[in-house]
């Protein structure tokens, strides 16, 4: 019995995987449909450069933090958790600005006083407390993956876009012709408002279009799960919500049957 549990758990485990990589990149993609992180998003984003580094820097501090504040999740009193995430959040950033300004002066000099604002980012504390402390070590190392891989996308897709459209240049390459004059307030703030309420139509549209697909699949049962069904519900062609009713009705009718049963015995 323990180990048809065990099995279960763990068949339930590898189905959640998936999804708790995959929600951050469109779903519950923190900057364009939780609205997180749109300091760093509107400020670095002039240059693919300066979007890719801060995307791969706040990635990294997700996924470590997140790991190391799910395996300490038992111990770390509940009246001091913020302080203690953010400790744990601060040690990682720490690690990223000497890594960064040791090999990569350039990108530091551009990202400047948002690299080391990481600690406070509500991403990163978010995943944190919703998620790495309810969680363990691997589902908190994939939910900080998808997150940061979402963040980073969208970082990237508005960095090449602004400056594509505002120097006409893409990681320092030309590639717009000399004659077109480039369209300077693409790397202005109000550039960076516009790209990224284009980049959030964007993406509502694509989940809409997502969720009509998935809403237009043919809801009946295939042949193989209707012959490995145990019920004899008398249904021709049962749909799954027919299915689901006929299942709760015979737990309901059981359970009833097994009450009456008791009690017959007790009297």
């Amino acid at each position: 019995m323990l180990s048809k549990t065990s099995s279960q758990q763990e068949k339930q485990e590898a189905k959640r995987e998936p999804r708790t990589f995959a929600k951050g990149l469109l779903k519950e993609n923190p900057a364009l449909r939780q609205m997180l992180g749109l300091c760093p998003m509107l400020a670095v984003t002039t240059a693919v450069f300066n979007g890719l580094g801060m995307g791969v820097a706040t990635t990294f501090v997700l996924v470590c933090s997140g790991v190391v504040v799910s395996l300490l999740r038992n111990v770390i009193p509940s009246s001091v958790r913020i302080p203690a995430f953010i400790t744990i959040i601060a040690s990682f950033v720490t690690l990223v600005m000497m890594l960064v300004e040791a090999y990569l002066p350039a990108l530091n000099d551009a990202l400047g006083i948002y690299l080391p604002l990481i600690v406070v980012n509500c991403i990163v504390l978010g995943r944190a407390e919703m998620f790495a402390s309810k969680h363990g070590p691997a589902q908190a190392a994939l939910d900080g993956l998808g997150m940061g891989a979402g963040f980073t996308i969208s970082l990237v897709l508005m960095s090449a876009i602004r400056e594509l459209l505002g120097a006409g240049t893409l990681m320092g390459f030309q590639i717009l012709p000399s004659f077109v004059e480039p369209m300077i307030i693409m790397v202005m703030p109000a550039g960076g408002f516009a790209v990224l309420g284009l980049l959030i139509a964007a993406s509502m549209w694509l989940e809409n279009r997502k969720s009509g697909n998935a809403q237009s699949v043919d809801p009946g049962p295939s042949q193989s799960l209707c012959a490995a069904c145990p019920l004899d519900c008398g249904l021709g062609e049962p749909t799954y919500e027919d299915c689901a009713k006929v299942q709760l009705y015979e737990r309901l009718d059981k359970a009833v049957t097994d009450a009456e049963r008791e009690r017959g015995d007790e009297q």
